[in-house]
């Protein structure tokens, strides 16, 4: 059945005005980078990403891969043009079905100027056809494609998705994603979320994974090789799929040992941080010679070396952590590593606690006591570390530190309340240091910006006085607690 509306005039003219797209001369071209205070090149302006679709080829033996991008944004300005992050070689590019002119510019800047300008509030869609070799890709002076004998990984902070996908590539937009990979059989593929189907034809298998809540560019991740894969589910029907390549010699059982233990410390981390916010988890470990771990959404990436003295659960806790820390919430700026690093080692603490291993008090403790006042450890300030130091010891230990200093200052009951409501309040979208600072003064109903000012923010050892206001200055020389040493191992696992 057809219906017919009759507009009056004026309704009419404003239906009139909604259609007409941006003109040529009032359309600008996006920025070619989204304003980050460390990475001021990272990301673009002008639009935001909701949905990846990727549909990629991989041949280990040669490296080669072979994709297309599909891409569904919103315009937030009169678009002129508009740049995506990518490395790799790219043969065509279409928007809204239409073929946009493009160049590479810098060394991961793809230049996108579509048929006619984009108007701002409206949704558009980019199709883009690349290929390449990843491993053989510089950018920036590096690259992010890590080789292992069977295949390859993309796995890194704070980028990793120039050398496989085009993106707007910064923490600030993130996107549901559809990851399709085609790779020879008996090869298989890893990526985020749930493997929605497999599928073989003539010498190929396909893998089908989704990611259904919003995920940064950077926590994105793709490997490609042989692993034995182990598949179970959480109490809560969750699925928990977790894949060890075949060749990772004396490492694998300690490999195991630790990762086989991810559902139940996600459980143990939902009773202290609120329900877990994905749909899936697990973990993968390839063959690759790095040391670093990553908390790619929903699967995390380690390396054999983090296993390399037996089994480290330590190290589980604190990527797993980052699901609701880091991932979930996200940080709005790189400078605020601390909303993901602090927390995640602090989660490693109150893991010691629960294990009988040392209590978070006495970690603190043992912390402060360990570094004297001109060591270059109370240098870095965790709240704003600099690109050069974020990955430095303190972002983890002195970052720790200042949330026992809050948990002190308020109590168990509103510091254990803090955790769980900001997870909440801001699940799956973006927060700054600034953003805890408040969030903790309104729930606990104290002014705090003395205290984390003292923690974070000041280059030097907090003076005696300020350690005892926090409780976090021992009478005598503390004993080390036994989870010590082994936190302390993670440490190295993060740096990238």
């Amino acid at each position: 059945m057809r219906h017919h509306r009759l507009l009056v005039p004026g309704a009419a003219a404003a239906c009139l005005l909604l259609a007409i797209p941006a003109s040529a001369a009032d359309a600008t071209p996006g920025a070619p980078g989204i304003g980050d205070s460390y990475y001021p090149s990272y990301g673009n302006g002008g639009y935001d990403v909701s949905h990846y679709g990727l549909r990629l080829k991989y041949q280990p033996k040669t490296d080669r891969l072979e994709g297309t991008a599909t891409i569904v944004a919103e315009a937030r300005q009169d678009l002129s043009r508009f740049n995506l992050d990518f490395a790799l070689d790219v043969s065509e590019v279409l928007v809204g079905g239409k073929k946009a002119a493009f160049t590479a510019t810098g060394d991961h800047e793809l230049e996108i100027t579509p048929a006619a300008p984009l108007t701002s509030g409206r949704s558009f869609t980019v199709v883009v056809r690349y290929s390449g070799t990843p491993s053989k890709v510089v950018a920036s002076g590096f690259t992010s494609w890590l080789r292992t004998p069977d295949g390859g990984i993309a796995a890194n902070e704070p980028e990793s998705a120039w050398w496989w996908f085009p993106s707007n590539d910064h923490p600030l937009d993130k996107a549901t994603f559809d990851v399709s990979v085609a790779v020879p059989d008996g090869t298989q593929a890893i990526s985020n979320g749930t493997l929605q189907s497999t599928s073989s034809q003539l010498g190929w298998t396909r893998y089908n994974w989704r990611s259904s809540k919003p995920q940064a560019t950077y926590l994105t991740t793709l490997a490609v090789g042989k692993f034995d894969i182990t598949t179970d589910t959480t109490a809560n029907g969750l699925p928990v799929i977790n894949a060890y390549s075949k060749d990772l010699g004396d490492n694998a059982g300690a490999a195991r040992a630790s990762v086989e233990r991810s559902a139940e410390i996600v459980d143990w981390e939902s009773s202290v941080f609120g329900p877990y916010p994905f749909d899936a988890l697990g973990g993968y470990v390839p063959n690759v010679p790095t040391g670093y771990a990553l908390e790619t959404q929903t699967r995390p990436f380690y390396s054999p070396k983090g296993f390399a003295k037996g089994a480290n659960t330590s190290l589980i806790v604190h990527e797993l952590a980052h699901q609701w820390f880091g991932d979930s919430v996200s940080l709005k700026d790189w400078r605020d590593i601390w909303i993901n690093e602090g927390f995640a080692s602090y989660a490693q603490w109150l893991w010691s606690e629960k294990e009988g291993e040392g209590t978070a008090q006495e970690l603190a403790d043992y912390t402060y006591a360990s570094y004297p006042a001109d060591d270059p450890f109370w240098k870095v300030e965790p709240g704003d570390p600099g690109p050069e130091n974020q990955f430095h010891d303190a972002v983890y230990d002195r970052g720790a530190l200042a949330l026992q200093a809050l948990r002190n200052h308020i109590g168990d009951k509103d510091f254990f309340a803090i955790l769980k409501g900001w997870t909440a309040e801001h699940r799956y979208g973006n927060a700054s240091v600034e953003d805890f600072v408040t969030y903790a003064e309104k729930e606990s109903g104290k002014p705090l910006a003395a205290l984390f000012d003292t923690w974070l923010f000041t280059p030097s050892k907090p003076a005696a006085a300020q350690a005892r206001a926090a409780a976090v200055s021992p009478a005598e020389a503390p004993v080390r607690p036994k989870s010590w040493q082994r936190i302390q191992d993670t440490h190295s696992a993060h740096g990238r």
